[in-house]
């Protein structure tokens, strides 16, 4: 069956969903309903993981879904700007959505002078933009002072007068921002101007991998584009990652968006905490995908009894990891000689090769400035959980967590980056150790194939007589002092690849 030609066509079709572009229509299977959602008149923010279907569901609402509707939509991608200081990238934003709207590409108007609003703001844009960030300039201020007089000589009358002119120069400084909220009255009567003339129902501004920018100027950009669209039919959609976005700040006055006051959420992520949901969402979209190809149940014509939940726990939940690990992992059994069905071997060596290290890079990119902190924080996770504790799992105190929010944080980077999974948001600890923990787990390529030898192995998606998830409650609790001593070790420079692959020599 695994070398079927159906197989085969179904595994070009999922590549061809990996290829997420603006100018072409995705592959989008809408098996929860975002879609709908995201077509409400409402301002929301979509948070997930790398690889969860956020430019999915962005990229095929713009293309397709609201093309149907008498609508705008204007598709931002804020890797481009990533590297631009505050406030030219706010700058970049308004030029992209004000270049975005109909009357911006009406060139003759300039012919016959006669410019629109939107295309007097652009142009002002634009030149704020290439001055720099705080400008000095010089204004010449000029006195005049008048002579007059009347003489009389010898019966002939005479008036004469001289006027001297004093140029004072006066210098000020004029800073960007200053002029972005001056302004900002008149981008929004532009913007409320254009959906009148061309009498739309709707604009939509789809700011993609928000979580790019920088994250201490987030909210910032966030607070200037919610006051511009505020009251109009203008709607922000932005696409981020949760613990990689700071939405608000309090400086005497709150700065950004508050969620489900400002702002709607909408989660793809499905982490393993739960895991019936991310069961059910992937075998839907692994089902529907296999339909397109004539393929009628896939979750049970290429998996034999195990090995579909060991794809879902071995992806952590995410799309594009579980669909990525399911084509290695066809690959690896057919090459094997296995063509009947997919096993949970051929799902834990897939995932070995999808690996650690693809997620290591996708965090550098993605945090930059912080990386080499989350990475520290990373490596010291490692040395506790393997060569320490000799456990795949670990707890962590919600009281330290709120004692230590800013090596949390990292906790939660981590997580995000899909390094670590959480399992338990709140669970108790077994041999009488009191308060609440959270509970999580290495991610499994980092130990299951090659499986290391003397490390115990939780399998946290087994319960026992009572409900609880066997070893979960028995794991070592990880002290957040030690993640915020690795945090402050700048001399730790070790190269995470390769003590990785010390721990596995050891083992």
């Amino acid at each position: 069956m695994l070398n079927d030609k159906k197989v085969t066509n179904l595994k070009n079709l999922i590549k061809d969903s990996f290829r997420v572009r603006p100018n072409q229509d995705p592959i989008y299977i809408d098996v929860a309903d975002h879609l709908d959602r995201l077509k409400a008149k409402q301002h929301q923010i979509i948070f997930g993981r790398r690889g969860s279907g956020k430019s999915c569901l962005l990229v095929h609402f713009k293309n397709s879904v609201n093309n149907e509707k008498n609508s705008l939509n204007i598709y931002i991608e804020t890797d481009e700007i990533k590297r631009l200081g505050y406030p030219d990238v706010l700058i970049r934003l308004l030029l992209s959505i004000m270049e975005n709207t109909p009357s911006a590409k009406q060139w003759w108007r300039k012919l016959i002078f006669k410019k629109t609003s939107i295309q007097k703001n652009i142009e002002l844009l634009r030149k704020l933009l290439d001055q720099a960030e705080h400008r000095k300039v010089k204004q010449e201020e000029t006195q005049l002072t008048s002579y007059s007089g009347k003489g009389n000589s010898k019966g002939l009358e005479a008036n004469y007068g001289r006027t001297n002119s004093k140029g004072i120069l006066s210098e000020f400084e004029e800073n960007k921002l200053d002029t972005l909220e001056r302004y900002i009255s008149d981008f929004k009567k532009s913007l409320i101007d254009e959906i009148k003339r061309i009498k739309l129902d709707a604009a939509y501004i789809l700011l993609d991998d928000f979580y790019l920018l920088k994250k201490e100027r987030q909210p910032d950009v966030l607070d200037y584009l919610h006051r511009l669209v505020r009251g109009t039919d203008f709607y922000l959609k932005v696409g981020t990652v949760r613990h990689r976005t700071n939405l608000v700040r309090n400086d005497g006055q709150t700065i950004g968006v508050v969620l489900e006051q400002d702002i709607e959420q909408i989660n793809l992520d499905r982490t393993l905490e739960d895991l019936t949901s991310p069961t059910e969402f992937l075998a839907n979209l692994l089902n529907s995908l296999g339909q397109k190809v004539g393929i009628l149940d896939a979750t049970t014509e290429l998996f034999n009894q195990q090995a579909f939940e060991k794809l879902v726990i071995a992806s952590g939940g995410v799309p594009r990891d579980f669909l990525t690990i399911f084509i290695n992992a066809i690959d690896i059994a057919v090459s094997s000689g296995q063509l009947r069905h997919l096993t949970p071997t051929n799902v834990w060596k897939a995932a070995s090769s999808f690996s650690y290290r693809n997620k290591l890079q996708n965090l550098r990119t993605d945090v930059s400035s912080d990386a080499q902190a989350i990475e520290r924080v990373f490596r010291n996770l490692l040395l506790f959980c393997i060569s320490d504790k000799k456990r795949t799992s670990f707890l962590i105190s919600q009281e330290e967590a709120q004692q230590e929010q800013e090596a949390h944080e990292f906790i939660l980077q981590l997580m995000d980056g899909k390094l670590i999974h959480v399992i338990e948001p709140d669970t108790s600890a077994a041999s009488g150790r009191p308060g609440r923990y959270e509970a999580y787990t290495l991610d499994f390529s980092l130990f299951m194939e090659p499986r290391k030898r003397g490390i115990d192995i939780i399998e946290f998606w087994n319960f026992d007589e009572g409900g609880r998830r066997i070893g979960v409650r028995e794991s070592p609790i990880y002290p957040l002092k030690n993640a915020k001593e690795a945090i402050k070790n700048v001399n730790d420079n070790a190269d995470t690849e390769s003590l990785i692959n010390t721990i596995e020599s050891e083992e």
